[in-house]
């Protein structure tokens, strides 16, 4: 299962449900894809595919719903 927790022009943000404890985030795009860190910042943790401007709008997109994906995260591993 992978909920989907913001959608942004061609980005998708979603997470998957039997992953790593660390909380992140994926994106795809139909370009390529990447995985962002969220704690103790926003990093980029890898990707494949984007170029490096839509990697930063990416970035922005998840620091402008941080918590959204914060509280969805924690919702949905009942934390």
């Amino acid at each position: 299962m992978a909920p989907t927790v913001v959608r942004d022009g061609k980005f998708r943000f979603f997470f998957f449900s039997r992953e790593e404890e660390r909380i992140h985030i994926h994106v795809a795009h139909p370009d390529g894809e990447a995985k962002f860190w969220l704690t103790p910042d926003v990093a980029l943790a890898m990707s494949v595919g984007l170029s490096a401007q839509q990697l930063r709008d990416a970035q922005s997109v998840v620091e402008s719903h941080i918590e959204e994906i914060k509280n969805a995260w924690d919702s949905h591993f009942k934390r």
